[in-house]
């Protein structure tokens, strides 16, 4: 017997483990000097994996309600209940999940503080030092004349 749901769940699990792996990537690339050369690459990537996420949870709530059950968690719970290789398939899926989600985080975390670090570099080129004190370089990328 074919069993529609458990080949989405294993899609799903597939589709998260790779944009576990992209999430990888993105933060090693943050960490190197060559971010922008790769990030876009991979803001593509990922947002394409985005993309069939959101299909295969769709797919699998249909799913779900062509056997009478509730979309969601709960549903999918009650699907896998004394389905074995269902049950498998979702604790895969959970654990891949929850993965990704701190990676996620920790890829956000790494891009806010490479934003902060940017914005006070700036900050310190453009001579806003906080106190009024006279910039450092004038808008033209010039120092100011002295005594002006």
């Amino acid at each position: 017997m074919n069993d529609v749901l458990l080949s989405t769940l294993t899609e799903e699990h597939a589709a998260v483990e790779a944009l576990a792996s992209l999430l990888a990537l993105e933060q090693k690339a943050l960490a190197s000097n060559k971010a922008l050369a790769t990030l876009s690459t991979i803001v593509g990537q990922k947002t394409e994996i985005s993309q069939r996420l959101a299909a295969l949870e769709k797919a699998r709530d249909a799913e779900l309600v062509a056997l009478g059950l509730p979309r969601g968690r709960q549903g999918i719970e009650m699907a896998c209940k004394g389905h074995a290789q269902r049950e498998n398939q979702w604790a895969l899926l959970r654990r891949s999940t929850e993965r990704a989600r701190v990676a996620n985080l920790r890829t956000g975390m790494m891009i806010r503080t490479r934003m902060e670090h940017n914005r006070r570099a700036l900050a310190i080129l453009r001579g806003e030092t906080g106190g009024g004190g006279a910039m450092l370089y004038g808008p033209d990328g010039r120092l100011p004349a002295f005594g002006r």
